[in-house]
């Protein structure tokens, strides 16, 4: 009897470390799962579906049904075997695949538009790499059937323009069924695919092939406008399409002289928005600016490349959106671009990503705490109820 007394007794202190050691492993896989994939949910839940707004371009056929919802996000980067270090790889990509399944289930977008640089190293990436790189950005952005994925290439897919080669344009396009000078049409909504690299207008040979599309693109586009004169010989054989006017997709902006007049909290830092953009490397050229411009027209024009968010106006009527980068290793605060939109009108919201400064200081809080609870289970650090008791005992032995 007193030695199965005293076999408890013994018992206890290991039982209240496993304990412990319990309580200390559901701490930290609870602060684990929720900075790595609830956190996600939490804040891309809040993001709304912009309503279109009514008004005299909005007509009674246009109900929520023929309301085409669309995410716009840019400027990925997925890292290469060159550059990207292994355990950076491995963190960013884990993000920008949690936010944008979270976001794909959440929101149930239509269609989604990566608006160029997908990945980091496409202008140098060996085939073995560039499969490599492929597979993974297949994992990261799958999608459902009843979402549509469309992807413009950007300077570091298929290189800048001294570093372009049919080589490298053939496989992106190959790989994303790209083409400059592609339309898509989904809902009598026009959008223009444009590869902003080969718009060097130098005539290099891929230079001339996307131009020549553009070119015969916007005909068909001006031809099918309400106000066209379809009596016009050069009309009368066109193909007509829908009458909607055109939503530019390119990778690089027009051409701007910097970002100094953009503003919001993720457009670029103070010390950078006064430096000017070099044409044809930050921002297409004045002239290729206008032929688009010129071209189609366009109601709204989406652009990437600079990683930092800015709406300006060109002609004083079209706006242009800059979409900041969806990765992390760019920004502490990314984001995408909610966008419904109609036929004759649109509505755009921007959905911020967890900020990775306050996943940080998640993180320290609760190692924070995490040391004090195994300093205080040892007793090294005393909590302060004992701590008084032993003062006044001392006190009162004196």
């Amino acid at each position: 009897m007193l030695g199965s007394s005293s076999t408890t007794v013994k018992n206890l202190p290991l039982k209240r470390r496993l304990c412990f050691l319990l309580k200390l492993v559901c701490f930290v896989s609870s602060v684990l799962i929720f900075c790595e994939f609830l956190i996600y949910y939490v804040v891309i839940f809040q993001c709304r579906w912009p309503d279109v707004k009514g008004g005299v371009h909005m007509s009674e056929k246009e109900t929520s049904a023929s309301v085409l919802k669309a995410i716009i996000l840019a400027d990925t980067h997925l890292l290469g075997e060159i550059k990207g270090h292994w355990l950076d790889k491995l963190r960013r990509e884990w993000q920008m695949e949690r936010s944008f399944q979270t976001a794909l289930w959440l929101l149930q977008p239509d269609i989604v538009f990566i608006l160029g640089d997908v990945f980091d190293e496409g202008k140098w990436s060996s085939p073995q790499a560039w499969a490599d790189d492929v597979r993974r950005f297949g994992k990261m952005f799958k999608h459902s059937v009843f979402t549509e994925l469309v992807v413009v290439a950007g300077n570091h897919d298929i290189g800048f323009h001294y570093e372009m080669t049919t080589y490298k344009v053939n496989r992106f396009e190959k790989l994303f069924n790209f083409t400059s000078g592609k339309l898509i049409t989904r809902k009598g909504i026009n959008f223009v695919l444009v590869n902003s690299v080969a718009m060097e207008g130098d005539g290099c040979a891929v230079c001339r092939t996307s131009e020549a599309k553009l070119v015969a693109l916007s005909h068909k586009l001006n031809c099918s406008r309400p106000k066209a004169n379809h009596s016009n010989k050069r009309c009368s054989d066109v193909e007509k399409l829908p009458a909607s006017e055109p939503i530019l997709l390119q990778h690089y902006p027009l051409y701007r002289k910097s970002d100094a007049e953009c503003t919001g909290e993720d457009s670029a830092p103070p010390e950078e928005k006064n430096i000017p953009f070099k044409e044809k490397y930050d921002v297409l050229s004045q002239e290729a600016s206008q032929k688009l411009l010129w071209w189609f027209q366009p109601r709204l024009i989406l652009s990437g490349h600079t990683h930092s968010a800015c709406e300006v106006l060109h002609a004083g009527k079209i706006p242009e959106i800059s979409v900041p980068s969806f990765s992390w290793r760019n920004r502490n605060n990314p984001s995408f671009i909610m966008g419904s939109i109609t036929p004759t009108d649109f509505s755009l919201q921007k959905c911020f990503l967890p900020f990775e400064s306050r996943i940080f200081t998640i993180y320290c809080a609760a190692g924070a705490l995490l040391v004090i609870l195994v300093l205080a289970h040892v007793q090294l650090l005393t909590p302060p109820f004992y701590f008084a008791q032993r003062l006044i005992s001392k006190h009162k032995a004196v």
